[in-house]
């Protein structure tokens, strides 16, 4: 019985040893078991705060592009208002230099007007003279000069009207002369077109002896085209043996008015 009474007294702490170790153990494995919930939990937290600063790192990076491409935005557009004012300027001096220049050139064209009214006037006291649109034409014909029949020679009375002429030519400034000949309609159209050379340069050569400039002087035959009068009449042919003289103003040329290159200058 004694014997019976010791061993449970040994037993029962021993029991309530084990259960409170099983307790324990119990309660060891729920904390470790909310210990890896907690660490799980952590886990995704850092992830989330993680996932957080990047989105945040990211859209910081975003204003900061968006900050720059503003301020590039205005400084375009503070380049492009100052070329625009500084296009305005240029387009103003250029609109002012074209009314001063609108306004020399039209005074400039008034001044050679007159002075080829002037010309006009002096010219028409030797010979027949009209306006063209592109300056003058002194028509000799046969009440100035006289070619006789198949000849380029000048007579004396020829050659002093033509130095009445020269006089007035030589004091002229930015002017082209033009001398064309013209015959008669007796012979070929070969002949009479070698024939008018020879008139035309036989009057150049006359202007150059003068003292005419070389190279203000062209010449060209037409030989027996564009009668000043048509018909067969002894006085129809003489008066078709001429040379006229085309006087072209070779500034108000040069502003867009084209050189003759036929003898349209007796047209008015």
């Amino acid at each position: 019985m004694l014997l019976l009474i010791l061993v449970a007294i040994l037993e029962i702490p021993a029991y309530l040893l084990w259960k409170r170790t099983q307790q324990a153990e119990q309660e060891l494995a729920r904390l470790s078991q909310e210990g890896e919930e907690l660490r799980r939990e952590v886990a995704q937290a850092r992830t989330q705060s993680d996932a957080v600063l990047t989105r945040a790192s990211q859209a910081e990076e975003s204003a900061g592009r968006a900050a720059q491409q503003r301020d590039q935005a205005v400084q375009a557009r503070a380049q492009s208002e100052q070329v625009a004012a500084q296009a305005e300027r240029q387009a103003a001096v250029a609109t002012q230099q074209a009314t001063q220049a609108q306004q020399e050139a039209e005074k400039l064209r008034a001044e050679r007007e007159a002075e080829l009214d002037r010309l006009q006037s002096v010219l028409g006291e030797i010979a027949n003279t009209r306006r063209t649109a592109l300056g003058l034409v002194v028509t000799l014909g046969s009440d100035s000069i006289r070619f006789d029949f198949d000849k380029s020679t000048l007579r004396p009375a020829n050659r002093e009207v033509l130095s009445r002429i020269a006089g007035v030519l030589m004091t002229l400034k930015g002017y082209h002369i033009y001398v064309y000949g013209y015959t008669d309609n007796i012979g070929t159209e070969q002949y009479n077109q070698k024939l008018s050379e020879r008139r035309a340069e036989a009057v150049r050569d006359y202007l150059l002896k003068a003292g005419l400039d070389p190279n203000i002087i062209s010449t060209k035959g037409y030989g027996q085209s564009d009668p000043l009068e048509k018909g067969d009449s002894a006085q129809a042919r003489a008066k078709n043996r001429r040379v006229e003289i085309g006087i072209v103003d070779s500034v108000l040329r040069m502003q867009g008015v084209v050189p003759p290159s036929r003898p349209t200058l007796r047209e008015p």
